[in-house]
């Protein structure tokens, strides 16, 4: 039994626990503390509620919730889970003024939202953050459209509850037209206390994973491949020390999945007129969970992808991470739908139903079963060819993998790498060729990729040969193309790094706090390398500037303020740099984060 668990048959009935039907703010505790969607004493799962204008007060505050029968704090911002979703409209003003009721400082951050530096709302980078019983207000310009939103960028803040929807109707109105339009936003909760559940990972990084591989699945392997394989297989992830089932760090061990601050059983439904075009806003606002989306008996056809319209692709399902963003527009003609989102481990799933009223169901599908990482996703491109060890080096060791650590390794530690310098021209195509930093090659580090994948076309693990159509990021294409013809004239590249025993996170084998700001020079037009050197997916979010997605060998793909990047995978995104200040460049899983996968840029 692992340390301070519940006994596993208890665990086992908690593990696909959905939830309280009325899960979620207590009422009648005060006028304030009361969610937009509840009357009398029962949920009326409807979303959040709904502010619009240019003026706007945030009141940020501790409130009780109770999600699986067992009474919390959470942090909610004027009283409701998710937060009240804004609506502004594109050239307008807003001013918003945030008052702290909190013991402790805090913060929100616009997510996504092009901006002044000032104004970006993270403490230690962009401000000091609000003090407790102080007010900060936020103004800026709202120059863009679509559906983004904001979060606390403070501690754990975000994980218990402050978080909330905005949407931001274009200048000269919707391109494509709804008749009925709402808001899924995709949550995760926890009852126990978000750093307790850090400091049970830093002992025991895989204290969650109950997906670990059994006699069963060793019997498995052996009657398909035979028993040499089966044992060398096993033999492998042993001496790697890791687990082909990392797939998250929590799983429902300790989660409820919540759409729209609602549990499982508690259903939130969003209704709809028989033959009514209908615009789905989903966002994806997990702390720690990956999302695969489908609506069985609906085509989903994706119309915007992190608040920027794209040329419409339409697909069964999408796989989204933490701070991404996804539009779809659906035709239903049933009287309901189930709104299934399962988590990519496959230890449970948030659910809603689309319907014709209030308190219809449709059958809720089965969760996919769990799938092992493959090859591909520990080596890219040699396990894809079938290259056993070849693609990759473990720890400190040497001479695995074929490479010449002395050739290879750069010094990243006082700046990021600028690579392939050519000050006469342009840089046509992105380097394939992996520069690990001499910073990697230490105790915070237990994997190095050294030829990554750069497919954009895989779906990912769980996800493949499904029997689904899936989007994948290269069905993306953004709509006007690049917002700057230049091409980049030097590379930034950065490596995705960790250690899965020791539960360490970063870049570059650098946590923050050990690492120095990556610098951009204001007005220059400049591609970044995202290189994975992990097992793990990274949502990457680039703060004030737009990340232009580039296509496997170069080109435009789509316009992102959040990329996943798979395990192995090497991606590339072109920036320019016209955002002064000081901006926050992180994972977006909060665990992630927190422990050290953030770096700093500076645009001077």
């Amino acid at each position: 039994m692992k340390p301070d668990c519940l006994p596993v048959p208890h665990l086992l009935r908690r593990r696909f626990v959905q939830g309280l039907a009325a899960g979620g703010v207590l009422l009648g505790l005060s006028s304030v503390v009361k969610p937009g969607w509840a009357t009398g004493t029962k949920a009326v799962s409807r979303g959040a509620p709904v502010l619009s204008g240019t003026e706007f007060n945030l009141v940020i505050a501790e409130s009780p919730v109770n999600f699986t029968g067992n009474p919390r704090m959470a942090t909610t911002i004027n009283g409701s889970i998710p937060a009240p979703t804004l609506r502004w409209r594109e050239g307008d003003t807003v001013t918003i003024r945030v008052t702290n009721t909190l013991r402790e400082d805090t913060s929100i951050h616009w997510h996504g939202i092009i901006l002044p530096f000032q104004m970006d709302g993270v403490p230690g980078i962009s401000f000091k953050g609000i003090a407790p019983g102080d007010t900060f207000t936020y103004r800026f310009k709202v120059e863009q459209s679509g559906t983004y939103w904001y979060h606390s960028h403070s501690g754990t803040q975000e994980q218990t509850g402050m978080y909330g929807a905005i949407v931001i109707e274009p200048s000269g109105g919707e391109a494509i037209k709804a008749d009925r339009d709402h808001v899924i936003h995709l949550s995760d909760w926890t009852d126990e206390d978000p750093m307790r559940v850090f400091a049970k990972l830093k002992t025991q990084s895989d204290y969650y994973n109950y997906n670990q591989p059994t006699a069963a699945d060793f019997f498995g392997d052996a009657s398909r491949n035979g028993l040499k394989a089966a044992i060398d297989k096993r033999k492998m992830w042993n001496e790697m020390r890791m687990s082909p089932t990392d797939l998250a760090d929590l799983s429902a061990a300790t989660l409820t999945y919540l759409m729209n601050g609602t549990t499982p059983t508690g259903n939130w439904t969003g209704t709809f007129r028989p033959g009514e075009r209908v615009r789905l806003r989903f966002i994806n606002g997990a702390a720690n969970t990956f999302y695969d989306v489908r609506i069985p008996g609906l085509k989903l056809t994706v119309v915007q992808a992190d608040g920027q319209d794209v040329e419409p692709v339409t697909v069964d399902e999408f796989r989204f991470g933490p701070g991404e963003t996804y539009d779809v527009m659906v035709a239903p003609k049933d009287d309901a739908y189930t709104v299934f989102a399962q988590a990519m481990d496959r230890t449970g799933f948030a659910r809603g139903t689309l319907a014709v009223r209030e308190g219809l169901e449709a059958p809720v599908p089965g969760i996919d079963p769990a799938e092992w990482l493959p090859m591909t996703d520990m080596m890219g491109a040699m396990g894809a060819m079938g290259g056993g060890m070849a693609g990759m080096s473990h720890g400190g060791s040497a001479g695995m993998g074929g490479m010449n650590h002395g050739g290879t390794a750069m010094d990243h530690s006082t700046h990021a790498m600028q690579a392939g310098m050519n000050m006469g021209g342009k840089l046509a195509k992105p380097s394939t060729q992996a520069r690990h930093a001499k910073t990697e090659y230490g105790p915070g580090t237990d994997m190095r990729v050294d030829m990554a994948r750069t497919n954009l076309d895989d779906p990912g693990v769980g996800l493949r040969n499904n029997g689904r159509r899936v989007l994948t990021l290269s069905d993306l294409r953004t709509i006007g193309g690049a917002l700057d013809s230049r091409g980049p004239e030097r590379e930034v590249e950065l490596h995705l790094t960790g250690n899965m025993e020791r539960y360490t996170w970063s870049l570059d084998g650098l946590e923050f706090g050990q690492s120095t700001p990556v610098h951009f020079r204001f007005g220059e037009r400049l591609r970044v390398i995202l290189h994975n050197d992990t097992m793990m997916t990274h949502p990457m979010h680039l703060h004030g500037m737009w990340s232009e997605l580039e296509q496997d060998g170069g080109g435009f793909q789509a316009r992102r303020h959040t990329i996943p990047v798979q395990p192995a995978q090497r991606i590339s995104f072109l920036v320019t740099a016209d955002a002064l200040g000081r901006w926050a460049w992180h994972c977006h899983l909060m665990l992630h984060m927190d422990a050290g996968m953030f770096r700093e840029v500076v645009v001077a």
